[in-house]
């Protein structure tokens, strides 16, 4: 596949997205694939999906802008902000995302997400965000709150 048909399938995901279409987007990955950003970190398409399932489902008001880029190397990148209400604070959150990709057999294989987590628990956590937000313990707290609302979620879901 071409770098072009790999940006087309970036802008076919995030199309998804904003449609909260989890099942197209889960379709772009790869079986193999990993995905992570300062909350998961998920091996396989199964859990991949599941990931942007919950998401979708649980994001009533989100909204989502996004572009991509195909650099001169081939590479390709998006950036996209996504605007939603914080299930567990009732906090309205702006977050500004950087993801990176790489493909194989015209799939997702390696999906990074990058953000500033800081700024982004100021806005979910308010002050516990701002005063503990750029502590790897808040961080592990997040993430760790995160994998186990999946797994509940998967397991209330039949997968």
């Amino acid at each position: 596949m071409t770098a072009s048909d790999n940006k087309a399938l970036i802008e076919h995901f995030y199309r998804a997205f904003q449609q909260k279409d989890y099942q197209t987007m889960a379709a772009c990955y790869h079986s193999e694939a990993m995905f992570r950003d300062e909350a998961f970190t998920l091996n396989g398409a199964e859990d991949i999906g599941a990931m942007w399932q919950m998401l979708c489902e649980r994001g009533k008001d989100m909204q989502m802008t996004f572009s991509v880029t195909e650099h001169t190397s081939g590479q390709i990148t998006a950036h996209w902000q996504a605007r939603y209400t914080f299930s567990q604070s009732g906090r309205r959150v702006q977050n500004n995302i950087d993801a990176e990709f790489e493909f194989q057999d015209g799939k997702i294989i390696q999906h990074i997400d990058r953000f500033s987590f800081w700024r982004w628990s100021r806005q979910a956590l308010g002050l516990p965000g701002l005063l503990l937000g750029w502590t790897p313990l808040l961080r592990k707290k997040v993430q760790t709150m995160a994998m186990n609302n999946l797994r509940l979620f998967k397991n209330g879901n039949g997968r």
